[in-house]
């Protein structure tokens, strides 16, 4: 917002995100993963283009890395794996919707919580973002205990 650059999330999964970005008519996007889609270049996550966009950055602004991430500040998460039963339906779970709602409440804006099913594992896989290791642990824990 602070350099007003539009920002918007999608599932996650590369599909998601290069979906989004036609949608969108936008050129880049990415996942916290590191899989990073620069469709001027090309239209899957591809490590090497990331890299040489990164390296093209810096030699345009004239920065190292360091002074390109200034100001970046990154959240601590934590993500719990919790082993679910076939056909267990979360997104139907009244406990887990009013946990959800209570951690979301308690990260006041300042987080995030991303729940979502392995596509490959009978997991649920519990994400929270917070301000601190000791919130976003706790909050992690809450929505898992609302799971079990």
């Amino acid at each position: 917002q602070k350099h007003q650059i539009p920002f918007a999330r999608a599932k996650v999964g590369d599909r998601y995100v290069l979906e989004m970005l036609k949608e969108k008519g936008w050129l880049f996007g990415g996942e916290g993963s590191g899989h990073l889609i620069c469709l001027d270049c090309h239209s899957t996550g591809d490590a090497t283009v990331s890299a040489l966009q990164v390296l093209a950055s810096m030699c345009r602004s004239g920065k190292p890395l360091a002074g390109l991430v200034n100001g970046l500040t990154l959240l601590p998460q934590k993500l719990i794996n919790v082993k679910v039963g076939k056909g267990f339906d979360w997104q139907a779970s009244e406990a887990l919707k009013k946990a959800q709602s209570e951690v979301e409440q308690a990260l006041g804006g300042g987080g995030r919580v991303l729940i979502r099913a392995s596509g490959t594992e009978p997991l649920l896989r519990v994400m929270v973002e917070a301000d601190n290791d000791d919130l976003a642990q706790r909050c992690a824990e809450r929505l898992v205990s609302a799971i079990a």
